[in-house]
């Protein structure tokens, strides 16, 4: 491995974004890192590649500063161009959430968090508990816990408008799961204070359990909002399951594009047999689909 992505984050008070964002800019700009880091007064959210020398430089470079002291650091293989370019900005959040009324603070009201071990044992045991996947519905298609319960949302935000549909989940034990755990934070601390009793975290997040058990449980890829688009640890190992079907025809498939109709831009799984042989992008079969054949 030449390259590697470094995926973290920290909720912690950041009192002066802007400055931390010409640190960050700078430090980023001495290892030719790429990647897309936010910075808010309620945290850090980042994600990086560059060599291994260099991203593991970084990770002593960002220690020095006390803020990092409690990032759990996630790395995977890179590709050398997971990035286009180096975007460092500050936010109102690191995570665009905007839950309105039930908004959250995760330094103060957060689910309890329970490790890959924890939940690869609940998963073995007779336990009863719902694992609640708070990623987007195009994240899920490609890969998802087995059994594991999916909000409607196309988008965090629309998270409050789910609600309802977790209302039987109230007086159980829940286990919200995302990418990496930035998500998580937030929506367990939603869930707890829109009532439900039992919540915890995946801590670490999706990409710490399938590092930790390859091929278990977690079946399919990973989505990931770089160049790689879809990751695994697991794709050379004997069992490895593609769970991912295409839209348009339902045949196996981790391969995504974007709606061709400018104003949907939904981002699908589409095979490349049903790819436009012109090179062109797909419709999706949704409100969009007349439209392929209004232009066929």
């Amino acid at each position: 491995m030449t390259h590697q992505v470094l995926l973290y984050y920290t909720y912690t008070h950041v009192a002066d974004p802007a400055y931390e964002v010409e640190r960050q800019r700078g430090i980023c700009q001495c290892l030719n890192l790429k990647g897309r880091i936010l910075i808010a007064e309620e945290g850090i959210n980042g994600t990086v590649e560059g060599t291994v020398e260099d991203t593991e430089t970084y990770i002593k470079a960002c220690g020095l500063d006390p803020i990092y002291k409690d990032v759990v650091w996630k790395r995977s293989e890179g590709t050398g161009d997971a990035f286009p370019k180096l975007v460092v900005k500050a936010r109102q959040e690191i995570v665009s959430a905007h839950l309105g009324k039930g908004d959250v603070n995760p330094n103060e009201t957060t689910g309890k968090r329970l490790s890959a071990e924890e939940l690869h044992a609940w998963i073995r045991s007779d336990r009863e508990f719902y694992i609640v996947d708070m990623r987007n519905d195009f994240e899920y298609a490609v890969g998802r816990f087995e059994g594991s319960v999916l909000p409607p949302i196309g988008n965090f935000r629309d998270l409050p408008a789910a609600l309802p549909a977790l209302e039987h989940l109230r007086n159980k034990t829940v286990v919200t799961v995302c990418t990496g755990g930035v998500r998580c934070e937030k929506a367990s601390g939603f869930l707890l204070k829109n009532g439900f009793g039992d919540v915890y975290q995946l801590d670490g997040g999706i990409v710490t359990y399938m590092e930790r058990y390859p091929n278990e449980d977690f079946k399919g890829a990973l989505y990931v909002f770089d160049g790689r688009v879809t990751m695994s640890f697991n794709r050379s190992l004997p069992g490895y399951e593609m769970i991912g079907r295409c839209e348009l025809c339902g045949a196996p498939s981790e391969h995504y594009e974007n709606c061709a109709n400018d104003e949907c831009r939904r981002h699908i799984i589409c095979c490349e047999s049903c790819l436009p042989k012109d090179g062109s992008e797909p419709y999706c079969r949704r409100e969009c689909s007349h439209l392929a054949t209004a232009v066929a």
